[in-house]
């Protein structure tokens, strides 16, 4: 799904919204699980093996081995194809659903950051179910990803309460349950304090992101200040950004906002996300626009 395949994903996103997941069969979970893994989960902007130009190498898009470097790791992405040696084709889903929502592997070893267990661990067991029954379908990839190291402690996430999300009709709780369980969007927009992310401040933006040496990226503010934020986007203005990566400016917004995984969101989704972030506290933090760009992403 290099470039994403947008047709064939979006054919199951209306289908993946028929009934709520604890109904749904087996089929139907599936669906439900393509339509997070590839659109706001984005599973693959990580996941996916990128090629000198940053574009996802075709076959490879869950085969790991992305190089994610920070001053607190030195990481990179895993295999989370169905290979048995060098995916997660050994793991039970009870296992594959630890490592997401609480990050740790079968091994007992601890796999975040950047992955953004602390965000997954608020994901429902119904969608925590969708998304293990859809990489279950993956083809297998042998692909052997070289070791991680971090240079921070590590703990845990506690045991994950799986609740069910919100229900679509109470749209701002809805898009606070996509937001902050499912798109992992404050992971990123939200600036580092000396402990780790200052939720003081979240989704102020200001997180410096290394790609690779020389290919760092500033979060934008997308809080709804007016000067510094988002304050002054329209809703269509906001939308755009998130889905096609296009500011109101005109200006293209820099990997790794995974945009193009987002462009698969439904439409109702896609209008509770933004009547979630008209909600949060504006805070006045002014970013340098990053003008760091590729042309093949993802």
């Amino acid at each position: 799904m290099s470039r994403l395949r947008v047709t064939a994903v979006s054919a199951v996103i209306s289908i993946a919204f028929v009934m709520p997941a604890a109904a749904q069969s087996d089929d139907a979970l599936v669906k439900r699980g393509a339509y997070l893994v590839n659109g706001p989960v984005a599973c693959s902007n990580c996941h996916g093996t990128r090629n000198p130009d940053f574009s996802i190498a075709d076959g490879m898009e869950f085969a790991g081995g992305f190089h994610i470097v920070d001053p607190a790791f030195d990481v990179y992405a895993a295999n989370i194809t169905p290979d048995k040696e060098t995916g997660i084709g050994d793991w039970t889903d009870e296992q594959i659903i630890k490592a997401i929502r609480e990050g740790v592997d079968p091994e007992g070893d601890i796999i975040f950051p950047p992955m953004p267990s602390p965000t997954y661990n608020n994901m429902s067991d119904d969608d925590a179910k969708a998304v293990v029954a859809y990489l279950r379908t993956l083809k297998p990839v042998r692909h052997e990803v070289e070791e991680s190291h971090w240079n921070i402690p590590q703990q845990a996430m506690p045991p994950a309460k799986g609740a069910p999300a919100p229900a679509m009709s109470d749209t701002v709780a809805y898009g606070g349950y996509i937001v902050n369980a499912l798109a992992h969007c404050f992971e990123c927009h939200t600036p580092m304090g000396p402990t780790g992310p200052d939720m003081s401040r979240m989704g102020a933006g200001g997180l410096e992101i290394t790609l690779a040496p020389g290919m760092s990226v500033y979060t934008s503010n997308i809080t709804p200040d007016p000067e510094t934020g988002i304050g002054n986007w329209s809703d269509e203005d906001i939308k755009q950004a998130i889905t096609e990566g296009i500011t109101p400016q005109g200006r293209h917004v820099s990997p790794p906002m995974p945009f193009p995984w987002f462009n698969n969101m439904t439409a109702e989704d896609l209008d509770a996300v933004v009547a979630y972030l008209h909600t949060i506290p504006a805070v006045s933090n002014k970013v340098e626009r990053t003008e760091f760009q590729m042309k093949n992403f993802p």
